[in-house]
């Protein structure tokens, strides 16, 4: 059984199977509207690309948002310049990110530890800033690039004529709105997924888990670590301008507010709750995390009072103040008791927790627990 778990195949059906149908057993949690189904998929894919990165190498970067934005704003302009199909978008997404992510890259990675996190988190700071001043003639700046009607979109002009409203992003002919977008994008996530469990399982996965193990010593012994640390930094970045391309594509819109610090913050959040370095943990703690900020952030003063309805009246008001501090405009406290519990308790995340429940009941709960696995920046 063991065996057939770990097959291919076996797991990449059993992955695809459980994201088609998100629709249908995410229901009873109230998380089954397509708007959070896509930015489910689309987190996914971010924490995934940044988990190469983070998990395997051991770098941790601050900076992750500004390949995110790069993704977004450079799907936005193959929308106003060339077609609403979002393939070119896409592939414009993807490429700009990862050129801007060898450039970043290639500077950052001189240095290592606390050093590289601070380099990537100032380069994200300066292109934030960029996209709000120097660069506002491509940025929009403040506003955000989003689309008009004087766009010039030469592709789709030129075989059809423009109607009198926006155009809506497809996929030859097929409106990326609603479940057509969410199905889009769990499509992509299903294929990211079967790229990033390839790199796991490849030599240069290896290679990039000794970096993470001890980088200094492989350097010993004549062996060249940049190539491959600056090749995990460039796909990691390709993953962050594809999450960004498919954010544009689900929303045509870009605004610089992507590419803020608390963006990339959050991305290390959802790798830490979920499991650093595992494969699909990055994915839950993204999930977790935006439930939690489109369920918990949607409760107000009537939806607890409500609730807590069976109370007599003085408790009632009690657990709905005590209640409205950890929802609504509040849900963030509610994330950082979160994160500071699986901290203290899973430090492996999520996956952990997961580990820890198969082997109680699988009757090996008795046995010594395996060791977390300390996860630090490389040195």
């Amino acid at each position: 059984m063991k065996q057939m778990l770990n097959r291919e195949p076996f797991a990449l059906a059993t992955f695809s199977l459980v994201i088609l149908l998100m629709p249908i057993w995410l229901t009873p949690f109230g998380a089954n509207y397509p708007d959070l189904l896509q930015k489910f998929a689309i987190f996914a894919i971010f924490a995934m690309g940044f988990n190469i990165l983070f998990g395997l190498t051991g770098y941790l970067s601050f900076g992750h948002a500004a390949f995110l934005g790069v993704g977004s704003y450079a799907a936005v302009w193959s929308f106003k310049l060339f077609t609403m199909n979002v393939l070119p978008a896409i592939v414009f997404g993807v490429a700009f990110a990862g050129i801007f992510a060898l450039a970043i890259g290639y500077v950052s990675l001189r240095r290592s530890g606390i050093y590289f996190s601070i380099l990537t988190l100032a380069f994200a700071q300066m292109s934030y800033n960029l996209a709000y001043s120097v660069l506002t003639p491509i940025t929009n700046g403040e506003t955000g690039l989003q689309l008009t009607l004087q766009d010039p979109r030469i592709i789709d002009n030129a075989f059809s004529t423009p109607g009198a409203g926006l155009p809506e992003t497809n996929l030859f002919g097929i409106d990326m709105s609603g479940y057509p977008g969410f199905y889009f994008c769990a499509v992509v996530l299903i294929i990211c997924f079967f790229i990033t469990r390839r790199i796991f399982n490849s030599p240069f996965g290896l290679t990039l888990r000794g970096i993470k193990s001890n980088q200094n010593r492989m350097g010993y012994t004549g062996f060249n670590t940049r190539p491959y640390t600056l090749a995990a930094f460039v796909i990691s970045g390709m993953f962050a301008g594809l999450a960004g391309s498919l954010l544009a594509v689900t929303d045509p819109l870009a605004g610089a507010e992507r590419m803020q610090w608390t963006a990339s913050g959050e991305v290390v959040l959802m790798t830490i709750l979920g499991g650093v370095g595992t494969l699909v943990g990055p994915m839950l703690g993204a999930w977790l995390i935006k439930y939690l900020e489109n369920i918990f952030s949607a409760f107000n003063h009537t939806t607890l009072e409500n609730f807590f309805s069976f109370l007599p009246e003085g408790l009632q008001s009690f657990a709905v103040e005590l209640s409205s501090l950890f929802v609504g405009e509040g849900w963030h406290l509610t994330l950082g008791v979160l994160f500071m519990l699986i901290v203290i308790f899973l430090p492996g995340g999520l996956m952990e927790g997961w580990r820890r429940l198969l082997r109680r009941f699988s009757g090996g709960g008795g046995g010594k627990p395996e060791p977390a696995v300390a996860v630090q920046p490389a040195e």
